[in-house]
């Protein structure tokens, strides 16, 4: 195949057609018009002498060699983009930029204000913008259009960029006026009412099924694995609802230890120990490789782990 007279504008297309696997909708992601799309993707068809995409009664389904040939079509895409960015000097005194980020609630609430009094100091006209995860996808960081994004994360693509932030314990949280106090251990832990939390990676959270163990998360497999189980009175995804659903002396949460703590001047509230060992848990931050070398995202990254360093 003699690569000059291929249009690269093509593998733009492909990657967008092998991710929304929806003409009208790669489309709009790539603002063109659907007869466009449709053109551009018989003209793939016809380069790479396959379907690329075939119609069944789900919908489109990509072909297993486009399936194949997606994740390096990808990361040329990508590292195409890395080699042509603009690199600009980066002055934090002066500057205005808007950092966007992906954070957990956990993240946010345990994070954010150290790192804001760093910047305050230094930056002071840059301004944080922080979604959900279920504001944004893998593919907008990958894209570059999220700075970073800071959570619990269960698995990660291989072309991200990361680093771990710290790693924290749990800790139980409940009302000091609760009776377990009193006698606080395995048993007592068991015979009360819980509240889950939990909340990793990207997307829209799915409903939770007590009785599905392998999915409940940290607190329910360390459980498992000393063949015991919680009774789970509320499933929530945000810790500050956990903790104050917690401020009920019926109800105890088991949390991160760092969010626990954000009460541990508040007298209406008891911090314990576990009765049983969990594994410690890594809050990671994450970025995209287009963003790697560039020098206020270098600087931001730095700050990000100093303040980290601090919590």
């Amino acid at each position: 195949m003699n690569i000059t007279k291929i249009d690269l504008n093509l593998l733009v297309a492909f990657d967008v057609l092998l991710r929304e696997k929806n003409v009208t909708r790669a489309a709009n992601h790539l603002g063109i018009t659907q007869p466009a799309m449709s053109n551009s993707l018989k003209r793939l068809r016809n380069l790479l002498s396959d379907p690329v995409l075939v119609r069944t009664s789900d919908g489109m389904v990509a072909t297993e060699r486009a399936s194949a040939l997606a994740p390096k079509i990808r990361k040329i895409l990508l590292e195409t983009k890395e080699a042509l960015q603009t690199v600009e000097d980066f002055e934090p005194l002066s500057s205005t930029r808007v950092f966007r980020l992906m954070a957990s609630d956990y993240a946010a609430s345990t994070l954010l204000p150290k790192l804001l009094e760093h910047i305050n100091k230094i930056a002071p006209n840059i301004t944080i913008d922080i979604m959900t995860p279920s504001d944004v996808t893998f593919h907008d960081v990958e894209d570059g259009k999220i700075d970073m994004a800071i959570n619990l994360f269960d698995q990660l693509p291989q072309s991200f960029h990361q680093k771990v932030l710290w790693s924290d314990g749990f800790s139980c949280l409940t009302r000091s006026s609760n009776p377990i106090l009193e006698n606080f251990d395995l048993n007592s832990y068991l015979a009360s009412k819980h509240v889950w939390v939990s909340k990793t990676g990207f997307g829209v959270g799915l409903g939770m099924n007590p009785k599905d163990v392998q999915k409940l998360g940290w607190v329910d497999e360390a459980l498992a694995n000393i063949g015991k189980q919680r009774d789970i009175k509320i499933f929530t995804r945000n810790y500050h609802v956990a903790m104050q659903l917690a401020h009920d002396d019926q109800i105890i949460a088991t949390l991160p230890k760092k969010a626990a703590m954000i009460h541990s001047n508040d007298p209406g509230y008891a911090i314990l120990d576990t009765p049983f060992d969990i594994p410690d848990i890594e809050l990671k931050m994450i970025w995209s490789p287009l963003l790697h070398h560039e020098p206020s995202h270098i600087w931001f990254r730095h700050l990000v782990d100093e303040a980290a360093k601090e919590c």
